[in-house]
C-alpha cells in the first residue's frame, strides 16, 4: 500500500487513471476517509489522474510515534507533498467538509498549484461562528460528553447522526445501506483518538480573502446539512468570483456518499464544461 513519509507522519494515498491526464486531488470529510470517494473513482479516472489521501488523524495515515503527533504541521503542506511526490504541478481540488476547507486554504497559499475547486458542505477557515439550533446543540453536547469519557466509538457514531443523518432527519427514514456505510467510513477514525495533532492554521484565514480565489469553483451542499454549512454555502457562492452552486436534495453532509450517481454526473459535467 503506498505511503509517503513526511516529518511526523506516513501519509496513505492512492492514485487512479493515467499520470498524463489532468489531475484531481480529492480530500475527504472529517467524518470519513479516502474510501468515501470510491463510487466516483472509475468515472473520474477515465479522463483524469485521480489522487486521494488520508489526512493526518484519519484512515490509514499514521503518526510515526506519539511524540511526533504533537509536532505542528500543515494539512496544506501534506497535500503539496503528495503532489510533489507524484510530479503534479497543478490539480483541481475536490474537498468534502474539512477537506473543502483545506482546499480553500491551499488555493490561497499556493494559487499556482490549483486549477479549479469543488467544495462539498465546506466553509472557509475563520468563518464567524453561527448559532446552533436546539437539536444541533444537543448532538454536539452528546459528542463532547462521549469524548470526555474517552468513548471514541460512541463519539464516532454520534458524529454520523449529527453530520451524515443530519439534525433535521431521522435515521429510520434513510436508506440503511447509506447509514451503515457512513458509520463504517467514520469508525476507522476512532483508532486515531490518541493522536494529539497540532495543525498550523492559514494566517490570515481564508474568510477575509475568499474573493481572491479566481479559479473555476463549484460549491455544493446538502439541503439538510447543518445550519453552519448552509451559511457557508451562501457566503461562498456570493463571494467567490468564479463560483457556481448546487444544492443536493434529500441529503445532509455527505451527498457524494448518499447520492453517488447524482454527485458523479454533476462533477463530471462541471469538469468538462470548465476544461478541467
Amino acid at each position: 500500500m503506498p505511503h509517503l513519509d513526511v516529518p511526523g507522519a506516513s501519509l496513505y494515498y492512492e492514485t487512479d487513471g493515467h499520470i498524463s491526464s489532468p489531475a484531481l486531488l480529492l480530500i475527504h470529510a472529517g467524518v470519513a476517509n479516502l474510501r468515501m470517494w470510491d463510487p466516483q473513482i472509475e468515472a473520474l479516472a477515465a479522463d483524469h489522474f485521480v489522487i486521494r489521501f488520508d489526512t493526518r488523524g484519519y484512515g490509514q495515515t499514521q503518526s510515526q510515534d506519539v511524540a511526533s503527533s504533537n509536532r505542528p504541521f500543515s494539512d496544506r503542506a501534506d497535500a503539496i507533498a503528495i503532489l510533489d511526490h507524484l510530479g503534479v504541478a497543478r490539480a483541481t481540488l475536490i474537498g468534502a467538509s474539512r477537506g473543502g476547507a483545506i482546499s480553500l486554504d491551499l488555493a490561497l497559499e499556493h494559487p499556482d498549484r490549483v486549477a479549479g475547486l469543488v467544495t462539498v458542505g465546506s466553509g472557509p477557515s475563520g468563518f464567524p461562528p453561527t448559532p446552533l439550533t436546539e437539536r444541533e446543540g444537543e448532538l454536539f453536547a452528546a459528542i463532547n460528553a462521549a469524548e470526555a469519557d474517552d468513548d471514541w466509538h460512541t463519539a464516532a457514531r454520534l458524529e454520523v447522526t449529527l453530520w451524515d443523518v443530519g439534525p433535521l432527519r431521522a435515521e429510520r427514514d434513510l436508506d440503511p445501506e447509506f447509514v451503515s456505510l457512513a458509520a463504517a467510513l467514520n469508525r476507522i477514525n476512532a483508532a486515531h483518538a490518541h493522536e494529539k495533532l497540532s495543525r498550523i492554521p492559514l494566517d490570515p484565514p481564508a474568510y477575509s480573502r475568499i474573493g481572491d480565489i479566481s479559479v473555476p469553483t463549484l460549491v455544493t451542499v446538502g439541503e439538510f446539512d447543518l445550519s453552519s454549512e448552509l451559511a457557508h454555502y451562501e457566503y461562498l457562492t456570493a463571494t467567490m468570483p468564479e463560483a457556481s452552486g448546487y444544492v443536493f436534495g434529500d441529503s445532509a453532509h455527505l451527498p457524494s456518499v448518499e447520492h453517488p450517481a447524482e454527485f458523479e454526473r454533476l462533477l463530471v459535467d462541471w469538469l468538462a464544461e470548465n476544461g478541467l
